[in-house]
Parts: structure tokens; C-alpha cells; sequence
């Protein structure tokens, strides 16, 4: 059996041990001993659980897990991309409460021939763009691949931004256009870039990539936090499905103006297409919002609209807009 971390690299991995090797090697063990020379202060791979210092605020907890066949389709997008998203939408949902992620653990079951080496390849890089810590998991066999990511948080003292605070009188924003994740799957689909294929257009190239590596809006979230926003939430099942929720959440209407669309996607897209990962924010101070964005060097927040009193309902130029975008089935019933 392979057990040194240059035989798991090499994708001859031998076994579970071979590949923890090889994950030590690549992510290391913790941060190293103190600087007094003491006991290590954290233990991260190799122990029975990750032992980290405790956080100066309320911590912020988060779980999700990305299936084959369900949030991803291989034959579009590669493991490495699949591992991406997988801690990116954990990001996502700490940002969305104004809090940085700070460490996660990885769960991964698959057959035994999956490319380790490349799903690590995209978790590796999305720890080191959300400067989050890899702190250990779990690795086992099975007939789907699954990567479930759990992460911790902190708000660094500040109270956390829950869906259930947007007042009347707030205004509305997001973070960035949406649809560009549902339109690259779209052009995914229809083979519009694919090798081979003309890859001139750059909102085709963005659609792909949006698709492919969506953008958790970490900064953002602290950023919009600070500025005084009330309730945020962040767009990964479907704008009009997650404002829907924000506002039953906050027993309010949201009173939309304008939906922003991506290049490259449709107003439906936009509307009902997830993995955007956007972030819908309310504040009663939208000038405060926007100056600090930009103090922050980030793309400017568009405005949307205006919560008023209500009881949950979503209304786009004076018309209901009924919630759509992505569920998950349960139930006796289904298949």
C-alpha cells in the first residue's frame, strides 16, 4: 500500500491513509508550534478532531454539501470546480450573516477511482481566496461523490445580520448582476463553450465561469455589516425564491424596481436561476452603504427597491412575483 504523500500525488493513492499523507503535505498539519516554544496551539489534519483557539466573538456556524448529479454535472465542469463550490457556498453563507469564515472540514465519500488530488486542487484554492483554514474531514468510499463542507465563523464582535431584520422604509440592494450561473449552465448545456468553439464573448467566457466558480461576496458582507445593513441574505437557490424568504423572514414586502441581469442571461435566469451568490441587503442608510463600498474599492451595490409593510410578498413593478428557483424534493412521495 502507497504511503508517502509522492505516490497519492501521482494519483496512485494505495488508500485512505495514502491520501491523508498527501493532504498533510499539501495543507500541513496546523500552523506550527508557538512562538515560546510551547505545545502546539492548534491541531488541524491527524488527531481525532481539530483543536482551534477560541474566537473573540460570536461564532458562526454553516454546513452544505454539493452532490454529483444533483448541484453539479461533471461532464460540464471538472472536480477540481466541484470542490471550488463546495466551500465557496459555505463563504457564502457566513458572509451573508456579515461574518468571515475562519476554518473548515471536509467529508468527501466517492468511488475509489475519483480524482482526490484535483477536487483538493479546487478546496485548496478556494481556502486560499477566502483565506480560510482547512482543518480536517473525513474520506470514505461510496457509489456518489459527495462533498460536504462544514465551516466556523466569527462577526468579530459585531452582532450578526439575520434575514429578519429589513424594516419598512429600507432600501433594497444587490451586490451584482444575476443569472450569469443559470446562463452558463444554459451554454454549457447547448455546447456554446465547448472546446473547439468560438470563445470571443467575454459574457460567455463570465457565464462559465460564474457557473463553473462562483463567487462568494466575502468582503461584502463585512462591508455592508459594517455600513449599518439590517438583513442580508445571499441568492444561491433564485432571486425571487430568496428575496421571498428574506421577507417572510422580516414579515415584510419587498417592492422590486429593477432586477439587474447579467450579461449573457435572461430576465428569467436572473429571476429563477441560483449559485448566484450575490447578496440581497436591506439598510435605512443606502448613502452609508455606498460610500463604504466604495471606501472598501468594491463594485457599487445596486439599488433594487424598497421594503414596506406587508406579510412576505414579493412585488416587481406593481405585480406579484411569485417565488421561483430551486427546492430540494423530500417527502414520502417523491421518487
Amino acid at each position: 500500500m502507497a504511503r508517502d504523500p509522492s505516490a497519492a500525488a501521482n494519483g496512485h493513492y494505495g488508500g485512505e491513509e495514502a491520501v491523508l499523507a498527501w493532504l498533510r503535505a499539501r495543507i500541513g498539519d496546523g500552523p506550527g508550534d508557538s512562538s515560546e516554544g510551547g505545545p502546539r496551539a492548534e491541531v488541524w489534519l491527524g488527531d481525532d478532531t481539530a483543536v482551534l483557539p477560541a474566537l473573540p466573538s460570536s461564532l458562526l456556524f454553516a454546513t452544505d454539501a454539493v452532490v454529483v448529479g444533483v448541484h453539479a454535472d461533471l461532464s460540464l465542469a471538472g472536480v477540481d470546480d466541484l470542490g471550488w463550490r463546495a466551500l465557496a457556498s459555505n463563504v457564502s453563507d457566513v458572509a451573508a450573516m456579515g461574518g468571515r469564515t475562519v476554518a473548515a472540514v471536509v467529508s468527501v465519500t466517492g468511488p475509489p477511482a475519483t480524482d482526490v488530488e484535483a477536487l483538493y486542487a479546487g478546496l485548496v484554492e478556494a481556502a486560499r481566496s477566502y483565506d480560510v483554514h482547512l482543518v480536517g474531514g473525513d474520506l470514505t468510499t461510496g457509489h456518489e461523490l459527495v462533498v460536504a463542507v462544514s465551516v466556523i465563523g466569527t462577526t468579530d464582535g459585531r452582532a450578526a445580520v439575520l434575514r429578519s431584520g429589513a424594516r419598512p422604509g429600507n432600501s433594497l440592494f444587490v451586490t451584482g448582476p444575476l443569472g450569469a450561473a443559470a446562463a452558463g449552465l444554459r451554454l454549457l448545456r447547448a455546447g456554446a463553450a465547448q472546446p473547439g468553439r468560438s470563445r470571443s464573448d467575454a459574457a460567455v467566457e463570465a457565464a462559465v465561469r460564474a457557473h463553473r466558480r462562483p463567487q462568494a461576496q466575502a468582503r461584502a458582507g463585512i462591508v455592508a455589516a459594517c455600513a449599518g445593513a439590517t438583513a442580508m441574505m445571499d441568492v444561491s437557490d433564485g432571486f425571487s425564491g430568496d428575496l421571498a424568504r428574506l421577507s417572510r423572514a422580516s414579515g415584510v414586502d419587498a417592492l422590486v424596481d429593477e432586477v439587474p441581469v447579467a450579461a449573457a442571461a435572461t430576465f428569467e435566469e436572473a429571476v429563477g436561476g441560483g449559485d448566484d451568490y450575490q447578496l440581497l441587503i436591506a439598510t435605512p442608510r443606502p448613502d452609508d452603504l455606498i460610500a463604504a463600498f466604495g471606501r472598501a474599492g468594491l463594485t457599487t451595490p445596486i439599488p433594487i427597491g424598497r421594503v414596506a409593510s406587508g406579510s412576505g410578498a414579493v412585488w416587481f413593478q406593481g405585480k406579484r412575483l411569485e417565488p421561483e428557483g430551486w427546492e430540494h424534493p423530500w417527502g414520502p412521495s417523491q421518487p
